[in-house]
């Protein structure tokens, strides 16, 4: 069977008819679907002149422009595998993920060059550097590498379970794994949580807050609007409140697709507090993290549109629990998307039954093949049909899901299971708190107990505040589930992706 997914994600939207509308503006420039088929057609091409075989990997360090879906999308029509890298990491970072994947190309924004041009040199299997900007610092020129080709380009007969890209995950817990995934994965998410859970339509306008390297950013700002032929702005600045604002108010989407920091931090930015949504706005979407329910009501309240949360992951590429337009319950997860299935076990693997903490594994038909290069780690992960998410979730009876933790960041304090989000949803409701992280710490006798780290909101104060945080946690969710130590931090370790990264805060406490 012949399938490749740029056939169905870009030629079918210009064989019928969309080749004049925009697909991606980025501020600076905008393409549409018929000028992107050129393009990619061209770096097909481009690609062969450089000797990159069917299969070998490029990578992306790029920012959110509109050369990203071309380099992406034009890789894989030449079958070649597009590997989007995080554009936060360190040069070490870069350095081991570029050997671990065996680039044979790195694309990389202008802006981000000086991060890995010391180990450009180190890296064996790197053979072409090529640079989207304006000066390629003596390095190939994207755009004028492009012009060189021919738009005359045969789209490679790939099979819809041949691998058609790799993303890394965050490294919320340590460095990244690299996930294989599939040409029929991006179609599968398309179908799924984008038809069928957002209804995405084509006269919608998305802006996502989560970039494209990441698979949630992915599905946001690339699948999901190229499946149905909508248009998509591409933001390659920080998203801060009054940049997404900025935009908000520019492009007036129909859809923003936010994290939990962000639409916490767009709420309480003092200088941004006249600033509304849009006439246009029809929904939200979150992911990355759980949406503490407090900060979801405070959404709709001022926005008069709803967040649906939900819970994906770059191992199985999108959303696969979520919350659902006219049935929305701020502090879950929601239920199952069409065409996932997913349960709950225990450290023996038996399903646990409602009200009951468990393990949540999914099989899911966008689920990536393994980790590469990670043996170990996929036979771990990926169980067969099932994937092991390493999140801890509790089922209601009414069959919707409530995030507990990542397993490694559960314990339990005089035998009870403790959720570090729980008590954290607890911490973020007195008016003091702006974000905060809980984490267990050794009593003087050696029994585990929450600490917390707070992040302040502006003006906040510390007179009595360590009492009054135990107290207000006391009375919203037990006694027993209070934080004995309670520090005031200026700001919290995360990943790109606003994951908080509490390992670290782990690793100090102790």
């Amino acid at each position: 069977m012949i399938y490749n997914a740029v056939t169905w994600l870009l030629d079918r939207n210009v064989d019928e008819g969309r080749g004049g509308k925009i697909a991606f503006d980025d501020t600076v420039s905008k393409l549409t679907y018929g000028e992107l088929q050129q393009q990619t057609r061209r770096l097909g091409n481009m690609l062969r002149r450089l000797g990159v075989r069917r299969e070998e990997r490029v990578a992306m360090i790029m920012l959110d422009t509109v050369d990203f879906p071309v380099v992406f999308l034009g890789a894989i029509r030449a079958g070649v595998v597009p590997v989007p890298l995080n554009t936060l990491l360190t040069s070490e970072q870069y350095a081991y993920v570029l050997a671990d994947c065996r680039a044979r190309v790195l694309f990389v924004s202008e802006a981000l060059l000086p991060v890995v041009k010391d180990i450009i040199g180190r890296l064996p299997d790197l053979e072409h550097v090529v640079v989207s900007g304006k000066d390629a610092h003596g390095h190939s020129r994207l755009a004028d590498e492009i012009a060189r080709e021919d738009d005359v380009f045969a789209t490679a007969a790939t099979h819809p379970d041949e691998p058609a890209f790799w993303l890394y995950s965050s490294g919320s817990t340590g460095m990244p794994k690299g996930v294989r995934h599939l040409h029929s994965n991006l179609a599968a998410t398309a179908e799924t949580y984008a038809s069928q859970v957002l209804g995405i339509r084509e006269d919608d306008v998305g802006l996502s807050a989560a970039k494209l390297f990441f698979a949630y950013g992915l599905g946001n700002a690339l699948t999901f609007p190229m499946s149905v032929g909508a248009t998509t702005v591409l933001n390659s600045e920080r998203p801060t409140p009054a940049v997404m604002f900025a935009l908000m108010n520019k492009y007036r989407p129909s859809i923003f697709f936010g994290v939990p920091t962000l639409f916490a931090a767009m709420l309480n930015d003092e200088a941004m507090k006249a600033q509304g949504g849009g006439d246009r706005l029809r929904i939200c979407t979150s992911a990355g993290e759980a949406l503490p329910e407090s900060v979801g009501n405070a959404w709709r309240a001022r926005f008069g549109v709803d967040i649906l949360d939900g819970v994906g992951s770059t191992e199985l590429l999108h959303i696969f629990l979520s919350n659902v337009p006219g049935d929305i319950k701020y502090g879950t997860s929601g239920r199952p998307v069409p065409g996932y299935k997913v349960r709950l076990v225990n450290e023996t693997g038996v399903e646990v039954a409602d009200g009951e903490v468990g393990e949540l594994l999914v099989d899911a038909p966008s689920a990536g093949e393994c980790y590469w290069n990670q043996r170990g780690k996929s036979r771990a992960t990926f169980e067969g049909a099932w994937t092991r998410t390493g999140d801890k979730y509790v089922r209601d009876a009414e069959g919707r899901y409530t995030f507990c933790g990542r397993s490694d960041d559960m314990f339990k304090v005089s035998g009870i299971w403790v959720s570090p989000f729980e008590v954290e949803s607890a911490l973020i409701t007195h008016p003091a708190v702006l974000e905060a992280a809980v984490v267990p710490e050794a009593d003087p006798e050696g029994l585990l107990k929450p600490k917390a780290f707070v992040v302040l909101r502006p003006g906040g104060k510390t007179d009595g505040l360590h009492e009054a945080l135990k107290e207000h946690v006391k009375q919203k969710i037990g006694p027993w589930k209070y934080p004995r130590w309670i520090d005031v931090v200026d700001s919290l370790p995360k990943t790109a992706t606003g994951k908080i990264q509490r390992f670290k805060l782990r690793d100090g406490a102790q």
